[in-house]
């Protein structure tokens, strides 16, 4: 049975490159701009959630979603602001956390981190990561980011990364956890 009070209704952007009137390909520039201003009337819709898709390729525009978030929670109010997904296997997990922190300072708590594994591989080479890694990696970075979402110190160690030793990472959330989620889909792997 479905919880229809817990339901949320949202719309995604990876950023595609697309045609402009005269058939020419929009910049990445203008379709990053077109986000923000599509994030901004999902707002004043009453849309409950935005979110923005991580890709390296020539036909998306968005490479740092935490970006372009940054820039639509400062012209909106209410809406939740999601990866749609960051790359964990390809990402430092400290590094992830740092700045979906940040874009919550910054949203007044309306921050929600997606992790995936990828259903494009395209960031693996571009990271230096090895494909056949793929499962190890984002199991191992995922482990790591769920004890820093307890915002207390940590002491972690892994294959894929440098230890950790009684580390802080900061800034810390003012809620004290970010809202994070699973992201699956475009491959049976990425399930």
């Amino acid at each position: 049975m479905v919880d229809i009070e817990h339901l949320q209704f949202g719309l995604e952007t990876f950023g595609d490159i697309v045609a402009n009137e005269d058939g020419s390909l929009q910049t990445a520039a203008a379709s990053i701009r077109q986000i923000v201003r599509e994030g901004e009337l999902a707002d004043d819709l009453g849309i409950q959630v935005f979110g923005v898709g991580e890709h390296h390729r020539p036909d998306y525009s968005v490479s740092s979603p935490e970006t372009v978030l940054a820039a639509i929670s400062a012209v909106t109010k209410q809406i939740k602001l999601a990866t749609a997904v960051t790359v964990l296997s390809s990402d430092d997990p400290v590094r992830v956390y740092e700045r979906f922190a940040t874009l919550d300072a910054l949203s007044n708590g309306r921050a929600q981190v997606m992790l995936g594994r990828g259903s494009f591989t395209e960031t693996f080479p571009l990271f230096g990561y090895d494909l056949t890694d793929y499962d190890d990696l984002f199991n191992e970075k995922l482990g790591l980011y769920d004890a820093l979402r307890n915002e207390k110190a940590v002491t972690w160690s892994g294959k894929f990364r440098a230890a950790l030793k009684n580390q802080e990472v900061y800034p810390k959330t003012e809620n004290g956890k970010l809202e994070t989620y699973i992201g699956i889909g475009g491959s049976p792997e990425s399930v």
